[in-house]
């Protein structure tokens, strides 16, 4: 079995309580943006570094980038 996260521990001291749905749907939520926007973010970054033009875009919408297993 793995071990707990230190999200997931610290989570766990914060909610040790019961919370209502709506809190933990609001909870859900949060946390997706938060990894969502940091993840944009990321994304953003690498575009910017490596000059990427909407063209770019286009090309590694339509290429295969699976590895073979041969």
């Amino acid at each position: 079995m793995e071990a707990l996260s230190n999200l997931q521990l610290e989570l766990l001291k914060v909610y040790s309580r019961p919370v209502s749905e709506d809190d933990l749907l609001a909870i859900r939520h949060f946390l997706a943006n938060y990894f969502a926007e940091k993840s944009m973010n990321l994304a953003d970054a690498v575009w910017d570094k490596k000059a990427w033009t909407e063209k770019d875009s286009d090309r590694m919408m339509n290429e295969h980038f699976r590895k073979s297993d041969q």
